[in-house]
This record gives C-alpha cells, sequence and structure tokens, in this order.
C-alpha cells in the first residue's frame, strides 16, 4: 500500500493531501480528507476506517459550516485573539511559578511532570479543585514524559487563568 501511494503522489506529495479534524478546532465529529480523484478512490476502496465508519450528519457538516463562518467574522476573529490572549496568560503564568511547559501556538498547554505517580497526584489535586487537566502517562506517551494537557478556550476569563495559576502555585509549594 505505501509503495503505490507513494507512486500515485509524485512528483509532489506535500501538495496533494490533506487531512483534517473537525473535533479540535470547530467542535464537530468527524474529519476529512482531500486529494486527487485517484487518490481518494484508492482510500475508499481499501481503507478500513472509511469502509467500517459511518459520514459525519448533515447536522454536523452545518455546525462545521456555522463554525467557519464564525472564525471568519469580526466576531471570531475577537474571540480568537481572546483565545490566543488567554492561552498566552496561562503559559507565562506557568512559567513564572517555574513549570516546565511545551510553548506552543495553540490553546492546549502540556505541563510537563515527567512521572507517572506525580501526574497522577496532581491531576486528582486539580480535580478536587474544580480544575480539569488530562494526565497523561506510560504507556500513553514514553517515560519521563508525563504530562497533564490543559484546554484553554474562549470562555476562559482572566480570573478563570489566575484561579488555575493559584491552585498550582499551592501545589507546587505543598510538594
Amino acid at each position: 500500500m505505501e509503495v503505490k501511494l507513494c507512486q500515485m503522489l509524485r512528483p509532489d506529495p506535500q501538495k496533494i493531501l490533506l487531512v483534517g479534524t473537525l473535533g479540535k478546532a470547530f467542535g464537530v465529529n468527524g474529519g476529512y480528507v482531500t486529494s486527487n480523484q485517484t487518490v481518494i478512490t484508492y482510500l475508499r476502496e481499501t481503507a478500513p476506517m472509511y469502509i467500517y465508519s459511518n459520514p459525519i450528519s448533515p447536522a454536523e457538516a452545518c455546525a462545521a459550516l456555522k463554525s467557519l463562518e464564525i472564525l471568519d467574522s469580526q466576531k471570531g476573529k475577537d474571540i480568537l485573539t481572546h483565545l490566543q490572549k488567554m492561552t498566552r496568560k496561562f503559559e507565562k503564568g506557568l512559567l513564572d511559578l517555574g513549570y516546565e511547559i511545551i510553548e506552543s501556538e495553540h490553546p492546549i498547554v502540556p505541563l510537563m511532570v515527567r512521572d507517572t505517580k506525580k501526574t497522577t497526584d496532581l491531576v486528582n489535586y486539580l480535580i478536587d479543585k474544580g480544575i480539569l487537566g488530562t494526565g497523561l502517562n506510560y504507556p500513553v506517551v514514553p517515560k519521563g514524559d508525563e504530562e497533564i494537557r490543559f484546554q484553554i478556550n474562549a470562555d476562559h476569563t482572566p480570573y478563570d487563568i489566575d484561579y488555575a495559576l493559584s491552585i498550582l502555585k499551592d501545589y507546587k509549594q505543598k510538594n
């Protein structure tokens, strides 16, 4: 399969296949693949995930379209600006507290804990304080790369970010 697909994608495979998800940015179930007709036909006939799955519903397609319309408006641009501001505030706060993070442009902020037990303990502490952080431990991530992922969203306020940071500060001082 890999050899056939590579042969079909020549000469410039980076510009022929686009795969995306609707779940992260658009909050809608599903995803998509776009390409030329040869590649799409090949995937339809051979990909087990395509053969045994269902297409998104018309309602999900409409929801994705509405998300795109909002994002393309001034309101959407304002929402994204606020989201970026809250994400940067959270990242800066974590760094100021001495936590290790992986900085990036997206609103998923990984806090590197690097220990399975400590990750589990911190996740439980956060839950007890009303904060959701997703712990990733071995074997989901390699040993030594254990982390907690925080998802900042456009509804978070400066107060929300400050509250989460205060809880993380308290935890760090106790441990």
